[in-house]
């Protein structure tokens, strides 16, 4: 019995420390989040491109010339997407939301002549049906715009775009310079009763951010490239907003197909009516690509099963995106990963302890 309390008290004062530490860190991240998110964006870029960096040194590149190239290749590639890809995303987005009220109405009109056996007792509710679709296409188109300028002023409102575009790539160009010194600074500042016990938690988070962050992140801009492009080729009107973001929406699984799937295959229908080969064709495109994310870009980008399952992330992304803003939906995938494998040790020390094995059977 002494034994077991001992072992309680041990595993109070610890819950207390770890709890008052999640508490502090959530309060700093509330309190100063409207100036987190180019330092956030600046290690996880960092933190993504670091293996880069890694295998850069080990072909024989000095880490400072290997951090330049990234950068300089990185600073490239954002410039080509900002100047090509994003208005033509933004503007698709815009006429979709614009076309809404004529899609709408066609509709309408479509059900009237495709169903004419609709008595005139039911001419009330069809012009109940009407308005009501009527106005919800309104609606959208009214609300539409500002809706995707709210989701990028969101984003942009924490900081302003200068302080995004200059001080996020600085930050990540400096801590990817150092991110294998500052590794071994913390390392070295492990309680030595712990540090083998420490660094294998540390090595599990790294394994399941590394295998989400990276592998879902590669599989979300593989998906997102196929569906837009092969959309685009298939002439689907928005093919490339569609395409581009249901492969975005790709980390919940399922989700990025069924999203974009009803809305593709719903403009299909809408604007290749009668060629029925057009349809099929967007079809195959969703189903080829929910086979190539199963069969082929997940267990060859990720590995393995993460445990993260979508209820979790999406509720962490929900709680972290309510309190924090778009901080705290960056923040929130990691924050899950962790909290996850945390969840997974201490369920580990439970079933190590007296209170599931019994005082005379601990180990």
């Amino acid at each position: 019995m002494q034994k077991q309390a001992i072992y309680w008290l041990k595993a109070q004062k610890q819950a207390i420390y770890w709890l008052s530490a999640a508490a502090i860190f959530l309060a700093l991240l509330y309190t100063v989040s409207g100036v987190l998110l180019p330092f956030v964006l600046g290690a996880a870029i960092a933190y993504l491109l670091d293996p880069v960096a890694d295998r850069m040194e080990r072909w024989g590149i000095g880490r400072v010339w290997a951090v330049s190239i990234i950068s300089l290749v990185g600073v490239l590639l954002f410039t080509i997407g900002l100047l090509i890809l994003v208005p033509t995303l933004i503007n698709q987005a815009l006429q979709l939301v614009n076309t809404v009220p004529s899609l709408v109405e066609q509709l309408t009109n479509w059900a009237r002549d495709s169903f004419p056996e609709l008595s005139d007792e039911q001419s009330q509710m069809r012009q109940t049906l009407n308005t009501t679709l009527t106005n919800i296409g309104n609606a959208i188109q009214s609300r539409g715009g500002e809706l995707i300028g709210g989701l990028v002023g969101s984003a942009m409102s924490v900081v302003s775009i200068a302080m995004v575009l200059f001080i996020a790539p600085v930050v990540a160009f400096y801590l990817l310079l150092d991110w294998d010194r500052m590794v071994r600074h913390v390392d070295d500042l492990i309680p030595l009763p712990r540090r083998a016990e420490v660094r294998r938690i540390f090595a599990e988070i790294d394994q399941t951010l590394s295998a989400f962050i990276r592998g879902q992140g590669l599989v979300c801009v593989v998906l997102g490239v196929f569906y837009a492009v092969t959309l685009m080729l298939a002439g689907l009107n928005f093919g490339l907003v569609i395409g581009f973001g249901a492969g975005m929406i790709s980390f919940i699984p399922y989700v990025g197909t069924l999203v974009g799937g009803v809305a593709a295959i719903g403009l299909a229908l809408y604007q290749f009516w009668g060629d029925w080969l057009h349809v099929a064709i967007i079809v195959a495109i969703f189903l080829i690509g929910q086979f190539l994310e199963g069969n082929v870009l997940v267990p060859k980008l990720m590995g393995g099963s993460v445990g993260l399952h979508p209820v979790w992330l999406i509720f962490a992304i929900s709680v972290f995106g309510a309190l924090f803003g778009f901080v705290g939906m960056l923040v929130a995938v990691p924050v899950a990963a962790i909290i996850g494998v945390l969840i997974r040790f201490g369920l580990q020390k439970y079933k190590e302890g007296p209170m599931y094995r019994g005082p005379s059977n601990m180990l």
